[in-house]
């Protein structure tokens, strides 16, 4: 008896993901892997009832596939994030050329796979969005005249508001977490991208980029400095 009352309180206990995807091995396929790390999951085959279920029922973190019988992704997208801003969605898709990404995470994805994909990194950026929307508070964050509100993932420096990509927000948000730190590419690529090193890529850096053509303002450039050779700080200039 104590046993399954064991179970029972981890079950409970267990971030909950809803999976929505048309596809029944893909169902089977990410609902043991995603399982045998811990989440509870449950499925939706349809866009209709994977909405419902995504707008009335608790989750902590949905996977949903753009390509579904009712009502597509991109609509789902659009109500979670009037709805649930603070909501992670995760896509997953065959579509995988740059226009189509960039396409779902402005919709408000928080991340995109791209089928076939492999459930550790699946396993790997799930366990990321989690740890991001488990630190999102409904206050505040900010240095200087940038600030973010993290329940509306609003942008503004000097009272302007700025767009932002939902990478190159939670990119920001990092930066802001560890004000006055210097973090290295591979702890932002860990925390932000789910990635473990890989000397191969340049991400960190491209990102990087896009943040400070967006917040820097004539004659006042964004306080993101680089550490030559570890990687950036956001903070005064030292």
């Amino acid at each position: 008896m104590q046993r399954s009352v064991d179970r029972a309180e981890e079950q409970a206990v267990s971030p909950a993901i809803l999976l929505v995807e048309d596809e029944p091995g893909i169902v089977d396929f990410v609902r043991r892997g995603l399982q045998a790390e811990g989440f509870a999951v449950e499925a939706e085959l349809d866009g209709i009832e994977g909405e419902r279920r995504a707008l009335h029922d608790n989750f902590d973190l949905i996977v949903l596939d753009l390509m579904l019988p009712g009502r597509g992704g991109l609509e789902i997208l659009g109500s979670l994030r009037q709805a649930k801003p603070s909501l992670p969605v995760i896509v997953l898709t065959a579509r995988g050329e740059t226009e189509d990404r960039v396409v779902g995470l402005d919709a408000g994805a928080v991340d995109y796979l791209v089928k076939p994909f492999s459930l550790a990194e699946l396993a790997a950026r799930v366990r990321v969005q989690l740890r991001l929307a488990a630190q999102s508070t409904t206050g505040t964050l900010s240095a200087g005249d940038i600030e973010v509100d993290m329940l509306t993932r609003r942008v503004r420096r000097a009272g302007e508001d700025v767009r932002l990509s939902t990478t190159e927000f939670e990119l920001l948000v990092y930066l802001l977490r560890h004000r006055g730190r210097v973090l290295s590419r591979e702890q932002i690529l860990s925390t932000v991208w789910g990635y473990e090193h890989d000397p191969t890529t340049n991400v960190v850096d491209v990102y990087i980029g896009y943040l400070r053509r967006k917040l820097n303002r004539p004659d006042d450039p964004v306080p993101i400095f680089t550490v030559r050779t570890v990687g950036y700080r956001l903070g005064d200039a030292a």
